[in-house]
């Protein structure tokens, strides 16, 4: 006989499970005294939500459920974004939270709240332990569902008392699974549409962000040499030094990219997620728009694909590959007028040394200083569009924004777990001033853990994205502006070391010594956003319309 909590542990190892993030309380400690001899890390996090975060970001780097722990009550509602983060952006996440005992109790309703009813809509699957004999259903289950397609949260409760109950239950083997592949008439349709059609183009989403299908879509772009474009969280599946990229959807409408869009006879949709608002508006009749993916395209007034080839999407790109060859009626001038018009946007700002520091020369030092392979993770503000638009990924995920929830305060967390992941990688978190302060106390984990990080902190003193659009929308500033301490102080309270460039020439020396320097070290930038709102609302638009018209 075994303790319920040695079984569940045991579970966990089965499965994989490297590390757990986060922070045990009393109705976990049958399950930590099982961790503390086994060959999983607990990692001890500030704060649950940080750790929730963490484990996402896990799920997303590896394609295996990053695993987080809390106790019951307030531990386990602190977990509630890092859920919605999760299930939103499509990364496999297992949440573990403790309970006080289900069989007897002695403390009355004292910090019970429900809990698996609180994260029944955030999550794919989410289940109390009521008996020690279901753990290795209720764990192969929990793993099976945040890992297959769409990926997203799960949750387990394991009561106090199930923790310590004995147990003769055996483990339960994962089963040989394949996702079924598209049938072929669809591809045949699909292959026919994109064959008698003039501009065809390509849109890269969320869903096509996996390895398998990354390795598909470059061999399907290199052979036809059909031009892309990508949404935010698309980024980096091909490369985006390719000369057949033509920009980042960033915007909703009016960048150049959106001019190719509306040249194009037919949109290749490639693992498009409604999570992210779309790239176009579909237009009856305008084009042919043919959805590839998963699952089936979920209609709306705005998105009514044609043609919908579903399964695998890796075997599909395949598929469409092995059918297609280019077509010398294909006409892509103006793709490409699109492209050098980026291009040279994108250049015009690249060494603007105006300081505090513009967004399109911060993006610029920051590739500058980066390798192909190096990963920066974005928090959530208005420079989320400057680097979603004018970083150039060369590999996926090396930009991981959070363009589904949105939120704040992910960018330090997300960090830790890409370093964790990616040992021998260099790792720069960017945070504004008003998120990073929402979790920065995880410097101290990150310090206490020995990882090697730049934390990148642009600094305007308010929640300046909101505050953007306050003033896009003619309203007067009101609300948004913040006081902060002295980050370069503040990062040396925590044994990190702390810096504050005074000019915008010393910025890329300073970033790049700091990434080549083992421990933390966090920049503080003044960023200045006065300019954006002319240049992303009146300005681009303005340039995309001109280059339009004289197509």
């Amino acid at each position: 006989m075994a303790k319920a909590s040695d079984l569940f542990v045991a579970a966990l190892e089965a499965e994989g499970v490297e590390y757990i993030f986060g922070i045990p309380g009393e109705e976990n400690l049958d399950l930590l005294e099982s961790l503390r001899t086994s060959s999983i890390k607990l990692l001890l996090t500030r704060h649950e939500q940080a750790a929730g975060f963490m484990a996402a970001t896990c799920g997303r780097l590896t394609g295996r459920a990053g695993v987080c722990l809390s106790t019951l009550g307030p531990g386990a509602t602190n977990l509630v974004t890092a859920a919605a983060y999760a299930q939103l952006g499509a990364m496999p996440m297992l949440m573990i939270t403790g309970q006080k005992p289900i069989k007897t109790s002695k403390q009355g309703h004292f910090q019970i709240i429900d809990v698996v009813d609180t994260m029944r809509p955030l999550t794919k699957y989410t289940r109390q332990i009521v008996s020690a004999g279901s753990i290795p259903a209720r764990v192969r289950e929990a793993f099976r569902r945040a890992q297959m397609e769409r990926p997203g949260a799960v949750h387990l409760e394991l009561p106090q008392d199930i923790a310590g109950d004995p147990t003769d239950a055996h483990l339960l083997p994962a089963s040989y699974s394949r996702r079924p592949i598209a049938e072929a008439k669809a591809v045949a349709h699909a292959a026919q549409t994109i064959a008698e059609a003039r501009h065809p183009l390509l849109m890269i989403g969320a869903g096509a962000n996996r390895q398998t299908i990354a390795n598909c879509l470059r061999a399907f772009v290199d052979k036809l040499g059909i031009p892309f474009f990508t949404t935010q969280m698309g980024k980096g599946v091909i490369d985006e030094d390719s000369p057949l990229w033509l920009g980042n959807a960033a915007l909703s409408d009016h960048d150049f990219v959106h001019r190719a869009i509306d040249s194009a006879d037919c949109i290749v949709n490639i693992g498009h997620d409604v999570i992210e608002k779309p790239p176009f508006f579909m237009r009856e009749g305008k084009r042919k728009v043919i959805h590839v993916n998963y699952e089936g395209a979920e209609v709306d007034a705005v998105y009514f694909p044609q043609i919908e080839v579903v399964g695998d999407i890796a075997n599909a790109v395949w598929q469409l590959g092995e059918a297609l060859q280019p077509q010398a009626h294909w006409d892509f001038n103006f793709f490409h007028r699109v492209r050098e018009a980026l291009a040279a946007n994108i250049a015009k700002r690249a060494d603007d040394d105006r300081f505090p520091l513009t967004g399109p020369r911060l993006v610029a030092d920051v590739r500058r200083a980066m390798g192909d392979d190096d990963i920066v993770c974005l928090d959530n503000g208005l420079y989320k569009i400057w680097f979603a638009r004018n970083y150039h990924c060369r590999r996926p995920n090396t930009l991981l924004l959070d363009n589904a929830l949105a939120t704040m305060g992910a960018g330090l967390p997300s960090a830790i777990a890409a370093r964790i992941v990616h040992p021998n990688r260099n790792v720069l978190a960017v945070c504004g001033d008003g998120g990073f302060m929402m979790n920065s106390q995880e410097l101290e984990t990150a310090v206490r853990l020995g990882i090697d990080l730049t934390v990148l902190l642009l600094n305007d003193n308010a929640f300046g994205m909101i505050k953007w659009k306050q003033r896009h929308e003619d309203y007067p500033d009101f609300g948004m502006d913040l006081g902060n301490p002295d980050f370069v102080k503040y990062a040396e309270s925590y044994g990190a070391r702390g810096h504050r460039p005074d000019s915008a020439a010393e910025f890329l020396p300073l970033l790049r010594e700091a990434i080549a320097r083992p421990g933390i070290d966090l920049i503080e930038v003044p960023i200045d956003y006065s300019d954006d709102d002319r240049i992303l609302n009146e300005e681009i638009p303005r340039l995309s319309a001109a280059l339009f018209a004289a197509s």
